[in-house]
């Protein structure tokens, strides 16, 4: 899980710096800007800044490497999904959770593992699931949102 000092509230923009550190593991900082300016054409001092804001918020570290310094993820890719999803999801009432993830697996590429791997979790939770998820979105009470 994402320590409790990490702030996962990152843009889109920083997305796209944590990707391809976690893509390429330890790397400097021009190897960042050249993926980044292939791909989206930004400014080095954009790049820059953006990887700034990163290690502020403990999501990239760095290290000394001669005159020039390398970056590197203090969390994982999947780590960060998790953390990301649960978050949203706690917006969101209980019972349409479900069917939200159901949506969202029907547009999202799986291999066969990981179907396997569904198919077992749901196995799992199915010898402990409730007959119907009750709304939590008041107070006082059931709702059928």
């Amino acid at each position: 899980m994402v320590k409790k000092n990490k702030e996962h509230n990152i843009s889109e923009a920083e997305w796209e710096v944590m990707r391809i550190v976690w893509t390429l593991g330890e790397i400097h900082t021009g190897e960042v800007i050249e993926q980044l300016q292939t791909k989206k054409n930004w400014s080095e001092s954009t790049i820059k800044t953006l990887m700034g804001r990163l290690v502020k918020k403990g999501l990239l570290q760095t290290r000394k490497d001669g005159r020039r310094y390398v970056y590197s993820a203090t969390v994982t890719q999947i780590q960060m999904m998790i953390q990301v999803t649960k978050e949203m999801m706690n917006h969101m009432c209980d019972m349409h959770k479900g069917q939200v993830l159901i949506e969202i697996l029907k547009d999202m590429p799986l291999s066969e593992s990981d179907i396997a791997t569904i198919e077992t979790e749901l196995a799992q939770k199915k010898l402990h699931a409730p007959a119907k998820i009750a709304c939590n979105c008041l107070a006082w009470g059931q709702h059928d949102c």
